[in-house]
């Protein structure tokens, strides 16, 4: 069967093409898998409930967001405004998480072709992430039932430290980054465990690194569903990573992050995190990497 996509052609916001977060990887993103030929099962995002976002985020701050309202403050720390453009981008990327979370339960896998916002804590947004829609589409599943144990496994480069902030007091869901020691937040909020990894690391100690804590993290709990942080990031050619991953150790971390959780029959639902070049085109490329991986386990 084909892999269960979501995406929404809203996912863009529209920025420059000189802005720091390069916003046109999204739609490049789905070019790149069409080409592919992985857009098969392609489901449409919705945008998030409120009462969704309240979960994870202060009813305040929520509705500064869907009203446009976002103290000046809490835009500089996100790092562009919330017009309506973003405040949409935002509701319908956590939207997106959702579904993908709901089609990963029913078909073992999915993904969303935006999500891993992770830097957006329960009072407010940061980093480029408004909404932190891991954490609200964990917190969704758990109040409907659908799941009683949660693993987020974050592999971006950059800390969860907003997943780890509002998912910390809530011992049904179990977070997990594997990071950059010396990179963006500054001042991390411990996970449930964390590995924080020297510049340059690159593939192969980083992947030995990744498979020996997987049986450990599997062990821990019976998981109803792992969310997947799959961010670019970690490239050797991207701005913000100094981790030195090629293309290759892209591939070779999905494939062993999403093979060893299906292989224990755990759905696993992936949003694709950071990545910034100014090659989004090479951007979107490795992006299509996770759904490559996952169209295998489909």
């Amino acid at each position: 069967m084909p892999l269960q996509i979501v995406h929404h052609p809203d996912y863009d916001a529209g920025f420059a093409v000189n802005h720091r977060f390069p916003m046109s990887k999204y739609p490049l993103l789905m070019e790149a898998l069409r080409a592919r030929g992985l857009a098969g099962a392609l489901n449409i995002a919705e945008r998030a409930l409120a009462s969704w976002l309240k979960l994870a985020h202060g009813s305040d701050y929520v509705d500064q967001v869907v009203t446009c309202a976002v103290p000046e403050k809490i835009e500089r720390e996100i790092g562009f405004p919330v017009g309506p453009r973003v405040s949409l981008r935002a509701q319908l990327a956590t939207g997106g998480t959702v579904l993908a979370a709901r089609l990963a339960l029913g078909h073992g896998i999915a993904c969303n072709t935006a999500g891993g916002s992770h830097h957006a804590r329960r009072a407010q947004g940061a980093g480029f992430c408004t909404f932190n829609d891991v954490a609200v589409a964990s917190l969704v599943l758990l109040a409907e039932g659908a799941a009683q144990n949660i693993l987020v496994v974050d592999l971006d480069v950059h800390q969860g430290d907003g997943t780890a902030d509002i998912l910390a007091d809530d011992p049904r869901v179990f977070t997990f980054s594997m990071h950059g020691d010396r990179n963006y937040p500054a001042r991390k909020i411990a996970s449930d465990l964390d590995i924080a990894l020297p510049d340059g690391t690159g593939d192969a100690a980083y992947i030995e690194r990744l498979a020996a804590i997987l049986p450990e993290l599997s062990a821990r709990a019976h998981w109803d569903i792992v969310f997947y942080n799959a961010g670019v990031d970690v490239h050797a050619q991207d701005r913000l990573g100094r981790l030195s991953l090629s293309n290759d150790g892209l591939r070779a971390r999905d494939e062993t992050v999403i093979g060893h959780f299906r292989a224990l029959g755990i759905p696993v639902c992936g949003v694709i995190g950071g990545g910034y070049s100014t090659d989004v085109r090479a951007l979107a490329a490795r992006h299509a990497i996770l759904f490559e991986a996952a169209s295998g386990y489909a």
